[in-house]
């Protein structure tokens, strides 16, 4: 899998482009706005596109008291040019009414998740006190800061690798009211060194006292996430448990088979895995309340008497 297309809905709304020029199209309903600009300027010294900051300031003047949803797509060359963050941080003011927030909507032509250049991206939940969603995705210098919010209910990480300072700033925030969180965790060619350990005080049901969906995602280690998973304290108090997008086999399954009763979920989210497909129907058969997602089965790779699995997403 690659990101081939761009989001077509976002926090619960069809996403509309704002036009390069001229205004915006009329619609009569809540909407998600997405701006972007691709440009490849290889001079551009590792700075905001000025086309893109252009854009954007000249979409707040048009509508910024009215935009409740937020998309930001390609901003420049996101291998070259730095994420807008000061400038949204400092167009909050002006976007009163923002609610969702979505950073890096972009293609893979656009630009390859690795290469986007983010930059820390928890100053954008200081700046919007009432936000309730942030997805963010991103690969190069992609940091996060410990941070307290009141409001934030969902937040999402998409990345061919997520480093353990990230995953733990995250796990260090103030949260009360995050009820979704989603973390891709990637593979360690791109920087994905974040280790069951570092997610302990999550599955032991310390953080987030009001989380109802966990989405460990794209995980190389995905059995060592479902192995953790078949005997944590967090699991008995969600609602959906997704490991989808990584490379889950037959230990991780089994122990999903083995462990704690899964029979209160609604969801489990396995979609994107190495199963034989006998293992995946013993999931299924095992869990006939829960919808359970065993689409896209993968093969091993052998190569040279090796066998190699993919996680969906990495560079």
């Amino acid at each position: 899998m690659a990101f081939g297309g761009h989001a077509r809905s976002f926090a619960g709304r069809p996403v509309v482009d704002v036009p390069p020029d001229g205004p915006l199209p009329a619609v009569d309903a809540p909407v998600s706005w997405r701006i972007a600009h691709w440009d490849f300027d290889e001079s551009a010294g590792y700075t905001l596109s000025e086309p893109f900051r252009e854009a954007f300031e000249r979409f707040v003047a048009q509508a910024g008291p009215s935009v409740e949803s937020l998309v930001v797509g390609a901003w420049g060359y996101a291998a070259f040019n730095h994420a807008p963050i000061a400038q949204l941080c400092a167009a909050a003011p002006r976007l009163p009414a923002v609610r969702a927030l979505f950073l890096g909507d972009m293609t893979s032509e656009e630009c390859e998740v690795s290469w986007m250049r983010v930059g820390d991206v928890s100053p954008l939940l200081t700046a919007y006190p009432e936000l309730e969603t942030l997805r963010v995705r991103g690969g190069t210098e992609f940091t996060f800061s410990p941070v307290r919010h009141e409001r934030l209910r969902e937040l999402a990480v998409e990345t061919g690798g997520l480093s353990q300072a990230f995953t733990r700033a995250v796990l260090d925030s103030e949260l009360p009211a995050l009820t979704d969180l989603e973390l891709w965790l990637g593979t360690p060619d791109y920087g994905g060194d974040t280790e069951v350990a570092d997610l302990a005080p999550l599955l032991a049901g310390d953080r987030f006292p009001k989380l109802r969906r966990l989405a460990l995602r794209n995980a190389e280690i995905a059995d060592d996430l479902a192995e953790a998973l078949s005997t944590a304290t967090v699991v008995a108090r969600l609602e959906r448990l997704d490991l989808s997008l990584g490379t889950l086999g037959e230990r991780g399954a089994a122990a999903l088979l083995a462990g704690q009763s899964l029979t209160h979920l609604a969801e489990l989210d396995l979609e994107h895995h190495y199963l034989p497909e006998e293992v995946a129907d013993a999931l299924v058969a095992a869990l006939p309340g829960v919808r359970v997602d065993v689409s896209d089965p993968q093969e091993d790779d052998d190569y040279d008497g090796a066998s190699y699995r993919y996680v969906a997403v990495g560079e």
